[in-house]
C-alpha cells in the first residue's frame, strides 16, 4: 500500500567550488600549474601576468558565489544581469593589491626532459648483430618485448608460446623459446632476460673471466642458491670444503653484481620524477624563514577584453538574442575567472599558514637538522592551531615537500606518533626509530642483534618497548631481520 509522508531532513553538503578549491590545495606545484595551464586553456576570460592598473579596473569584491552561477544558461536570464556589477571602477581590487614578493626570475620553469632510445629498442638493435631464422627473430623480438623495466622475464615459456600463437600466429615449442631465450641471455645489459634472481645472477657471473672467485661464487650461486640467500655460511663452508676467507672473497664477487640490470640502462623509457619543493625553510641570523615557491603566485586577471564585451551590452539600445546569449556565456566565464583567482589566493594563504605551524611546531629540529628532536605531532595538532579541519592539513602535508638547509623533505614525514619514555616525558616515534637505527648500524654484523635484544637495549636507554613493537619498526625502516642482517 502506498503511502504519502513528509520527511524533514537537514544535511550539509560542500558547493562544487569548495570541492574544487580542495582539489586545489591537495595538488603539488608541477601538478598545480598543470592543473593552472588547463583553466586558462578553458576559460579565454582568465589571463596570465601583470596588467596596469590604469588600463583595466574592476571591482571582484562584489563577486557573488550564489550556486546559480553553475546552473544551465538557460536558467538565467540576460535581463536579470547586473552588468555594473562587472564594470564598477570604485575600487582597485584586492587581488591587484596584494603584495608578494615572489619574482618571475626566482624558479626556473623550463623542465628538463629525457629522450633517447628506449630499453626495448635498445635491446632489438642488439639483435640485428645474430644471425636468426625469421622465426627465431620473431620468438627473440616477442621475448625483449616481454623484459620488464627491471630486465627480467617473469612470464613461463608456456605463457609466451601461446601468445605467440594467439598474437603473432607463431606457432613453435618451449625448446624453441628456450633456445632463444639463451640469445636473449647474451644481450647487454649483462642478466637481461633472466626469469628469476638465481638465473639473472648466474648469466652475469659465466659471463665474467675465470677466476678462483668467480667461479666459487658461480657454484653457489648454480648449486646452492637457496644456503646462500638465507645466509647458511657454516653449511656452505662444510658442503665446498672452503675456508671462511674464500667464501668472503665468492660473496663480495656476488655482491658486486646487479640484481636489477634494467634499471642499468640509462636511456630507458622510463618517466623521470622530478621533485620541486613547495616550500623553503631558511636560518636567517638564528630565526627560521619560511617562503612559498614562487610558482604557487602566478599573477592572474581577468580578461579586458571580456570586460569591453560586457560594456557593449551595456551600452547597446536594442538588445538581441545573440546578444543575450552571449552576454550569458561571458558571465559564467568572468564568474569562473573570478572564483579561480580568488580560489589560487585562499589555496596560498592555506598553504602558508598550516607550513608556517608546521615549521613553528618542529621550530627544534628546524633549527638543528638532529632528528632526535622531532616533537610527536598528528594532524589534529596542527588543525587546532590554525583552526582548520584535519584533513584541509591532510591534504597540505600528503604531497608537498620542503626544502631546508637539510634536504628536500616530504612534509608527512614531520608527523609521528608520541610514545612515553620511562622518564614520563612524550617523545617522537622518529627518536625511538633514529636510536634503533643507530643502534643496527654499531652492532657486530657477524652476530646481529635480534628484536629480543634490541628492545632490552632500547629499555635500557629509556624507551620501554615490546619486541613485537621492535619488530614493527624495523620493517618500516626497511631493515632485516637479524639472520639475514649476518656477515662473515
Amino acid at each position: 500500500m502506498l503511502k504519502q509522508y513528509l520527511q524533514f531532513k537537514l544535511s550539509q553538503k560542500l558547493s562544487p567550488q569548495q570541492i574544487q578549491l580542495m582539489k586545489l590545495i591537495q595538488l603539488p606545484t608541477q601538478a598545480f600549474e598543470q592543473r593552472l595551464k588547463q583553466e586558462m586553456e578553458e576559460n579565454p576570460a582568465l589571463e596570465n601576468g601583470k596588467e596596469t592598473v590604469d588600463e583595466f579596473e574592476d571591482n571582484f569584491d562584489d563577486f557573488d558565489n550564489s550556486s546559480d552561477e553553475l546552473n544551465d544558461n538557460e536558467s538565467i536570464n540576460a535581463d536579470d544581469i547586473n552588468v555594473d556589477e562587472y564594470l564598477s571602477d570604485d575600487d582597485i581590487p584586492d587581488y591587484r593589491t596584494h603584495a608578494n614578493n615572489y619574482s618571475s626570475d626566482d624558479e626556473e620553469k623550463v623542465m628538463p626532459y629525457a629522450a633517447g632510445t628506449s630499453f626495448t629498442q635498445h635491446l632489438n638493435n642488439q639483435l640485428n648483430t645474430f644471425r636468426l631464422s625469421e622465426e627465431e627473430r620473431d620468438i627473440a623480438e616477442f621475448l625483449v618485448g616481454s623484459v620488464d623495466e627491471s630486465g627480467y622475464i617473469r612470464r613461463s615459456l608456456s605463457d609466451i608460446m601461446d601468445d605467440l600463437a594467439f598474437t603473432q600466429n607463431v606457432f613453435t615449442t618451449e625448446d624453441k623459446i628456450e633456445k632463444v631465450l639463451h640469445v636473449v641471455h647474451q644481450l647487454d645489459p649483462a642478466g637481461v632476460g633472466a626469469r628469476n634472481l638465481q638465473e639473472c645472477l648466474s648469466i652475469q657471473l659465466h659471463r665474467k673471466e675465470k677466476q678462483p672467485d668467480i667461479e666459487l661464487a658461480t657454484v653457489i650461486i648454480d648449486k646452492a642458491f637457496e644456503q646462500f640467500t638465507k645466509k647458511h655460511y657454516k653449511k656452505l663452508i662444510q658442503k665446498f670444503d672452503i675456508t671462511e676467507m674464500q667464501l668472503k672473497d665468492a660473496i663480495e664477487e656476488i655482491e658486486r653484481l646487479n640484481p636489477k640490470p634494467g634499471g642499468s640502462y640509462a636511456g630507458n623509457n622510463k618517466m623521470v620524477e622530478h621533485v620541486v619543493p613547495d616550500f623553503a625553510i631558511k636560518i636567517v641570523e638564528g630565526q627560521l624563514e619560511l617562503t612559498l615557491n614562487g610558482r604557487n603566485a602566478p599573477e592572474l586577471h581577468v580578461s579586458r577584453e571580456y570586460s569591453n564585451m560586457m560594456k557593449g551590452y551595456k551600452e547597446a539600445k536594442d538588445k538581441s538574442k545573440s546578444q543575450k546569449d552571449a552576454v550569458l556565456f561571458i558571465k559564467q566565464k568572468l564568474d569562473a575567472a573570478k572564483w579561480f583567482i580568488e580560489a589560487i589566493k585562499q589555496r596560498q594563504q592555506t598553504l602558508f599558514v598550516t607550513m608556517s605551524s608546521i615549521m613553528h611546531y618542529q621550530s627544534d629540529y628546524f633549527l638543528s637538522g638532529d632528528e632526535r628532536k622531532l616533537k610527536p605531532m598528528i594532524l589534529k595538532d596542527i588543525a587546532d592551531e590554525i583552526e582548520m579541519d584535519v584533513s584541509t592539513v591532510s591534504r597540505v602535508a600528503n604531497s608537498k615537500y620542503v626544502d631546508t638547509p637539510y634536504g628536500t623533505k616530504l612534509i608527512k614525514e614531520f608527523f609521528s606518533e608520541s610514545m612515553t619514555n620511562d622518564q614520563g616525558e612524550e617523545v617522537s616515534t622518529r627518536e625511538i626509530k633514529k636510536i634503533l637505527e643507530t643502534v643496527i648500524e654499531d652492532e657486530n654484523k657477524r652476530k646481529p642483534l635480534t628484536d629480543e635484544k634490541l628492545a632490552l637495549i632500547l629499555k635500557e636507554k629509556g624507551y620501554p618497548i615490546a619486541r613485537r613493537t621492535v619488530a614493527k619498526y624495523r620493517e618500516q625502516l626497511d631493515i632485516p631481520v637479524a639472520r639475514l642482517r649476518k656477515k662473515i
